[in-house]
């Protein structure tokens, strides 16, 4: 747990092995032991952040119904500074959603009150942001649920604090915006994937080796 605060791309993984703590057999420390070794062998990744990158954005993302206990989806979410991320999250809904649009609206809403916080943590440090800031998600009908409230049959059973997103909206301090499924980046929180993809999705979020960044320069 302790390295997920560097090594984001191990999140999934330890959040899911971590349900089975109190009750666990032999198939779960097989897996644990699985993570070891591929940590043992990338023990010299870690976020690189480059200087001459800029930026802050984020991109959301949710396993519908995903916990096979509660049917509860998990929202996942991850922000970018340049080249690097910066903070990122994996965490179960409080509310059983109904379909894939309000699991994603609710993981929207838990990404942008992130995104204020960091919006006025980054002020702080004079990093004046210009416009809103973007967050990307792979879900078309969430995009069409936050920008057209008329769609009511949609929204009418999200709980009501969850419609502030709108209202961030309107008055410019997020966008959300629209990105194909191989380009998200919380897909690496959401669900197991394969070598060519996690591999992908393991450098967009700015994880690296040594022997990597040296070559770079």
């Amino acid at each position: 747990m302790y390295l997920t605060s560097t090594r984001a791309n191990i999140m999934h993984v330890v959040s899911l092995i971590s349900h089975f703590m109190e009750n666990s057999i032999e198939l779960y420390l097989a897996a644990a032991k699985r993570i070891f070794r591929y940590l043992k062998g990338t023990i010299d990744f870690g976020v690189f952040y480059k200087k001459e990158a800029s930026g802050f954005f984020g991109f959301v993302n949710s396993d519908y119904a995903g916990d096979q206990d509660d049917r509860r989806s998990t929202s996942r979410y991850v922000f970018m500074i340049g080249s690097g991320a910066v903070a990122w999250s994996s965490k179960k809904q409080p509310i059983v959603t109904l379909s894939t649009t309000k699991a994603e609206f609710v993981a929207a809403t838990s990404c942008a009150c992130q995104a204020i916080w960091l919006r006025r943590l980054i002020e702080a440090l004079h990093y004046m942001q210009q416009g809103p800031t973007s967050i990307y998600c792979d879900n078309f009908y969430t995009i069409k649920l936050l920008k057209n409230p008329v769609l009511h049959e949609r929204s009418k059973h999200i709980d009501v604090r969850y419609h502030f997103l709108r209202d961030l909206y309107k008055d410019d301090v997020i966008d959300l915006i629209y990105c194909k499924s191989e380009d998200q980046i919380a897909d690496i929180f959401t669900k197991p994937l394969k070598l060519p993809m996690f591999v992908k999705l393991r450098n967009l979020l700015g994880v690296s080796s040594l022997k990597d960044v040296a070559d770079c320069y």
